[in-house]
């Protein structure tokens, strides 16, 4: 069986050619949402999109009784030998001094640039009234809180928040029925991965292979050639500081063994290069896991747009008309990768 990630977009077997070419769609998004679903959907429709089309997701297991929440949980039978017995938070864990090893980076000074990641995080959560968490956090205040696995502080994990999301997806052709500032879908992609990287011996969690396939297909649909250079934005699924730090060099934002030196010369801050999560990312907008992925469109939406107030990025005033989200499920090793690129 071959190792390399199955990918839908336009040179595999899922044709998305139709939607993710140039200005074929046009995402209007006055809330937020989930991107897997919004690609199911386009797959599934890709030679009959509707006139007008709205996608939903929602998580509130913290607030919704049981009986409500439990229709919508897979639960794994108690025995079956399926259960996975690490944590999220410790399957992660092993991406810091997998890349604290790799490219010679002391373990003190990575966990403060990972403290410096969700610094910066908070920092933007602050300026955005629908965060969970509208609270600044310094490094060294992230550094003093306790460990939840490895070298990873309760502030490098993402909380789980209650969360909803929509968006309205409709023709390119009728945009301008619906707003007078329309945001087209540039790009789509979705790759999944066999799960070897858990039995590759070469495998040294220092990367997620998918992700590099995924974002090598959006760039190629969207025709961007240098991310770093050309995007306005991005916004990604910084579930612990180490992914978030590995995104940066697997979606070609940092060189190889580079992207710590970046997260600390500012490059992802609000006023950086490339501001990443200006919403404040999962860290700390929260991490409704059926709504975060459209949540992180919707933060494209009103940049683009130049409405995002106190957190306004000025790269848009520059004249740069596309931004990036990203998602990914799984662990390291075995995902799955959502990319999209939107643009004006």
């Amino acid at each position: 069986m071959s190792n390399a990630p199955r990918r839908a977009g336009p040179s595999s077997g899922f044709d998305f050619a139709p939607f993710v070419r140039s200005d074929d769609v046009v995402a209007w998004l006055p809330g937020t949402g989930e991107p897997f679903g919004l690609t199911q959907r386009l797959v599934a429709q890709r030679h009959a999109l509707p006139p007008l089309e709205l996608f939903f997701g929602i998580s509130a297991s913290k607030t919704l009784k049981p009986e409500y929440t439990d229709r919508f949980k897979f639960r794994a039978l108690n025995g079956a030998g399926t259960n996975r017995t690490l944590t999220a938070a410790a399957m992660f864990s092993m991406v810091a001094p997998a890349y604290a090893q790799k490219y010679g980076v002391p373990m003190e000074q990575l966990k403060r640039t990972l403290a410096r990641i969700a610094s910066k995080n908070h920092a933007n959560g602050a300026r955005n009234p629908r965060a969970q968490f509208r609270r600044e956090m310094s490094v060294d205040q992230i550094c003093a809180m306790p460990s939840v696995a490895g070298d990873l502080s309760v502030f490098d994990c993402a909380g789980v928040a209650d969360g909803a999301a929509a968006a309205i997806v409709v023709r390119a052709e009728d945009a301008h029925r619906y707003t007078d500032k329309p945001i087209y879908v540039k790009a789509l992609s979705f790759v999944a991965g066999n799960g070897s990287g858990l039995t590759d011996p070469e495998y040294d969690y220092t990367t997620f292979p998918e992700i590099v396939e995924c974002a090598r297909d959006a760039y190629q649909q969207a025709g961007v050639t240098d991310p770093r250079a050309q995007l306005a934005m991005a916004e990604v699924h910084d579930c612990f500081t180490p992914t978030e730090l590995v995104l940066m060099e697997d979606l070609g934002f940092s060189e190889r063994g580079m992207g710590w030196k970046d997260v600390l010369d500012g490059t992802f801050d609000l006023d950086g290069e490339l501001p990443v999560n200006p919403d404040g990312g999962l860290k700390s907008f929260g991490h409704p896991i059926g709504a975060s992925g459209l949540r992180m469109l919707f933060e494209c939406w009103t940049q683009l747009r130049g409405e995002a107030g106190a957190r306004q990025i000025s790269s848009v005033a520059a004249g740069k008309t596309k931004a990036l989200t990203h998602n990914l499920g799984g662990y390291p090793g075995e995902m799955v990768s959502f990319v999209s690129i939107l643009g004006r």
